[in-house]
C-alpha cells in the first residue's frame, strides 16, 4: 500500500446456515448464532463468508424510494471513516479514525452513548499511517468488543461497559508497522493483520486467544518455510507442493526481510474445513528493479487451518508486482455455478483488474476475467500456470529506474481497493464497487531504513483516455464471467455495498451520496446525500420489527488524502490528489452515521 509520510506526500447468515448450503454446521458459539439472526449484523462482513448479504426484505425495491433518514451521530473526528458499525440485539458499535474511539450505541433510545472508549496513543504514529488514519471496523465475541488500534494495540473491551479485558501489543510503529484492519473472530480466537508494507514492514498474519489475548500462531507473508508456517509437502500452489523455501528462492539476498506482504485487509472463514482466508499486499519496494523475482509470498490468497496456522493452499495474483496491486481485497466464500457447474468457490476483486474464481477447498484456479474494460497491463491469466500476461509496455520494471511508464491501467489504487463487495444469494451475482483510474509511474532507486518510507516512485492518477468518470458500480456473474451492468459514477465508488433479501443493493459514494438500486437491472431507486463523502461500508439490521440501514460517512482514505490531510499537489499522496482534486467542490470532512428506515 502507501504512505504519505515526508516523500511520499510529494511523490449466510453465516456459513454454518443457509449461505452456503452443504458446508456443514459451524462450532456452536455465541457469535455464530448472532450471524444467523438477519436482525443483528454481528461481523464486518455481514457472515463468516464475506458475503456482505442480509435476509431482510422489509426494505425492498418496491418501497426504497420511501427510505428516509431517522437518525444520525456524529465522531467528532475528522480524517477517512472506513469500515462500518456492528450491531448485536439493541446495541450498536463503531470505530472511528485515530484516536480509534469506539462508541457503544442504544438502539432502544435513539442511538444513545451507552458507555465509549477513547486509547491513549502517542500521534507519532499518524505519520506512518498509509492512505489516511484509516479504522476498518470492530469484531466483537464472547461478550466482547474488539478493536486493533493504529498504534498496533489489540484491545479487548466489556462489551456492555466498554472497560478493558485485555490487551496485547501486534506489532512496532517505530518500524512503520501500523493496525487499520477490522479484526475476525472464530472459534475462541481473535485473527488480525498488521499494515506498512511502503516501511518495508514484514507482513503477516497473527491468532490470538479470544479470552486472555496469548498469542496462539503468527504466519509470515515472506521467508523461511517454518515463518510462513508452510508444509514444503502438503501446501499446495496450482494443484502441486510448493516445494522448499519458495518464497527464500524467490527473493534476492535478505529482501525478504523488509518484502512487505502487509495483511492490512479482509478475513473470510469456511468451517466445513476449518480454513481462514487472507490476502496479502505489495511487496518492498515499489522499485521493482531493485528486487528482481517473483517475491513470493506477497500478493497472494492464503489458505490457513483456523487452529494451527498451517497454509494449505496459496496463490499468488500478481508476481513480482510493479504496480502495487495489493491482494487484500476480501475473499467471498459462495456455491455458485461457474460455467453452469456449481463450486465451492472464492471469489476475489483483485486490485489487478482480474476477478479471481477458486475452488475454495482446492486453491484450483477456475477463472480470471477482467471486470473493469480499462484493465491493460496484462492481456490475460493462464489459467493452467496462474501467471499474468504482462504487456511489457505498461510494466514500470521493464521500461527500468527513472523511465515514467504511462497510462497504466488500473492505477495503484486499483479496480477496487479494500471497499468490499456484496455476494446476491437472490441472483447469484456480485455487486462491485470499483474504481476506474489509471496512471503514470516512474521508480527510482530507494535505500532501506527502519521506521522511514520504503516506496521509490512517483505517481500521477487520472480516468482512462477519453472518459471522465473515476468509479463505476458494477453487477458481475462469474457464470459467465462478464459484468451484467454497470452505473458510472463521478469519482470512485470507495464504499462497502450491501445486498439483500429485498432485492436491493445499496452503496456510497465520494460525494456523500448514499445510494439503492435495483439488484438486476442498477436502477437507481433512493439517493440521499450524506455530510461527508462515504467510504464506510453500508450495512443493514433489524430493530422493534423495523428494518434499517446504516452508514459511515466521513470522506478520507487513499482516494480522499487530499482533503484529509490538506495535500495539495497533484503528484501527492502517491497521484491521488490530482485525480480527486475536483472532490472539494461536493463535500467536506467529518465523520456521521446516518441511519435510514422507511
Amino acid at each position: 500500500m502507501r504512505s504519505f509520510k515526508t516523500k511520499l506526500a510529494l511523490g449466510v447468515c453465516a456459513l454454518a446456515g443457509t449461505a452456503l448450503v452443504g458446508l456443514g454446521a459451524a462450532r456452536a458459539d455465541d457469535l455464530t448464532q448472532l450471524i444467523k439472526n438477519p436482525a443483528n449484523w454481528a461481523t464486518p462482513l455481514g457472515n463468516y463468508a464475506g458475503q456482505r448479504y442480509s435476509t431482510l426484505s422489509q426494505i425492498n425495491t418496491r418501497n426504497a424510494k420511501e427510505l428516509r433518514p431517522i437518525w444520525t451521530f456524529s465522531t467528532g473526528v475528522l480524517r477517512g471513516h472506513e469500515g462500518g458499525p456492528l450491531v448485536i440485539g439493541n446495541m450498536m458499535y463503531l470505530s472511528t479514525p485515530f484516536p480509534n474511539k469506539v462508541f457503544a450505541l442504544d438502539l432502544n433510545h435513539d442511538g444513545r452513548i451507552a458507555w465509549s472508549y477513547v486509547p491513549k496513543q502517542d500521534p507519532n504514529v499518524i505519520p506512518v499511517m498509509c492512505c489516511d488514519t484509516v479504522n476498518r471496523g470492530v469484531a466483537y465475541g464472547d461478550g466482547m468488543i474488539f478493536l486493533h488500534q493504529a498504534d498496533t494495540t489489540l484491545v479487548a473491551l466489556d462489551a456492555q461497559t466498554g472497560k478493558v479485558v485485555w490487551s496485547v501489543k501486534t506489532g512496532n510503529p517505530a518500524v512503520g508497522e501500523t493496525g487499520t484492519s477490522a479484526p475476525f473472530v472464530e472459534g475462541g480466537k481473535v485473527f488480525v493483520g498488521i499494515s506498512g508494507g511502503e516501511f518495508g514492514i514484514r507482513g503477516r498474519m497473527m491468532a490470538y486467544d479470544e479470552k486472555t489475548g496469548k498469542p496462539i500462531w503468527t504466519a509470515y507473508s515472506s521467508g523461511p518455510d517454518k515463518d510462513i508456517m508452510f508444509n514444503p509437502e502438503k501446501t499446495m500452489f496450482m494443484g502441486k507442493p510448493v516445494g522448499t523455501d519458495s518464497s527464500l528462492k524467490t527473493w534476492q539476498g535478505q529482501q525478504w526481510m523488509n518484502g512487505g506482504g502487509g495483511t492490512w485487509g479482509w478475513i473470510s472463514y469456511d468451517p466445513s474445513t476449518n480454513t481462514v482466508f487472507y490476502g496479502s499486499g505489495n511487496p518492498g519496494t515499489w522499485n521493482p528493479t531493485q528486487r528482481p523475482g517473483d517475491n513470493k509470498w506477497s500478493m497472494t490468497i492464503f489458505a490457513r487451518d483456523a487452529d494451527t496456522g498451517m497454509a494449505k493452499w496459496v496463490y499468488q495474483m500478481t508476481p513480482h508486482d510493479q504496480w502495487d496491486y495489493d491482494g487484500v481485497n476480501e475473499m467471498i466464500l459462495a456455491n455458485v455455478p461457474v460455467h453452469g457447474k456449481m463450486t465451492p468457490a472464492l471469489v476475489h476483486f483483485d486490485r489487478n483488474g482480474f476477478a479471481y474464481v477458486l475452488n475454495r477447498n482446492t486453491g484450483e484456479l477456475l477463472e480470471a476475467n477482467k471486470y473493469d474494460p480499462a484493465v491493460n497491463w496484462a492481456t490475460h491469466v493462464d489459467l493452467k500456470t496462474g501467471v499474468p500476461q504482462v504487456v511489457s509496455e505498461y510494466a514500470p520494471g521493464d521500461q527500468g529506474a527513472d523511465h515514467n511508464t504511462q497510462n497504466v491501467c488500473p492505477a495503484a489504487l486499483g479496480s477496487k481497493d479494500e471497499q468490499p463487495a456484496s455476494y446476491s444469494q437472490m441472483t447469484h451475482m456480485f455487486y462491485v464497487p470499483t474504481n476506474h483510474v489509471c496512471m503514470d509511474y516512474e521508480p527510482f532507486k530507494v535505500s532501506y531504513t527502519a521506521g522511514q518510507p520504503f516506496v521509490g516512485a512517483t505517481l500521477s492518477m487520472y480516468p482512462p483516455k477519453g472518459q471522465d468518470n473515476l468509479g463505476n458500480f458494477i453487477a458481475y456473474d462469474v457464470n459467465t464471467g462478464k459484468i451484467k451492468w454497470s452505473d458510472p459514477e463521478p469519482f470512485s465508488v470507495w464504499s462497502g455495498a450491501l445486498t439483500t433479501g429485498g432485492g436491493i443493493a445499496a452503496y456510497g459514494t465520494l460525494d456523500g451520496q448514499l445510494k439503492v438500486v435495483d439488484q438486476r437491472t442498477g436502477k437507481l431507486l433512493y439517493a440521499f446525500k450524506t455530510p461527508s463523502g462515504i467510504i464506510g461500508n453500508v450495512n443493514t439490521y433489524e430493530h422493534d420489527g423495523k428494518q434499517y440501514l446504516a452508514v459511515l460517512s466521513g470522506v478520507g482514505g487513499w482516494a480522499g488524502i487530499g482533503m484529509a490531510a490538506g495535500l495539495t499537489e497533484d503528484t501527492a499522496g502517491l497521484g491521488a490528489v490530482g485525480a480527486y482534486k475536483a472532490l472539494s467542490n461536493y463535500t467536506q470532512l467529518g465523520g456521521v452515521l446516518t441511519v435510514f428506515g422507511l
